[in-house]
């Protein structure tokens, strides 16, 4: 019988692989706000290096958020300095155990998060409508 956890683990795998681009975006802002959750646990748990391993998962993250942009499309030129300062303010907080840095990164990047769903649904909704038309 296969152990809970290599099922699991199979499954997540699975659900990474199988992911459509916009589907891998959205797991990318939901692993991020993750870290940044366990980050500020950690501050104020006072273990300094939960916190730093946490911020640079976060980091890691926005960073690839940054390199994966179009940059052929204006909304990704607004977004690559947006990003930018998240990851400063981030490396601000580390340094300074700051809990309202890293509440301002996770207010920014549930709302991207947010638009990010929507525009999945939006994108699902006309592509059933364009299928149905055929």
């Amino acid at each position: 019988m296969v152990a809970p956890n290599t099922a699991f683990n199979a499954y997540k795998q699975n659900s990474v692989t199988t992911a459509s681009p916009g589907e891998l975006t959205l797991m990318l802002y939901n692993g991020c706000l993750k870290f940044l959750l366990q980050a500020k646990k950690a501050i104020e748990a006072k273990d300094i290096e939960a916190k730093n391993t946490n911020l640079k998962k976060a980091q890691a993250i926005i960073s690839e958020l940054m390199v994966t942009l179009n940059m052929d499309l204006d909304v990704s030129k607004q977004m690559l300095p947006l990003y930018d300062y998240m990851n400063r303010r981030l490396i601000e907080a580390n340094t300074k155990n700051d809990t309202d840095i890293i509440d301002e990164v996770m207010g920014l990047t549930t709302e991207f998060r947010d638009t990010w769903k929507q525009v999945i649904q939006v994108t699902r909704q006309q592509q059933f409508s364009n299928v149905q038309q055929v």
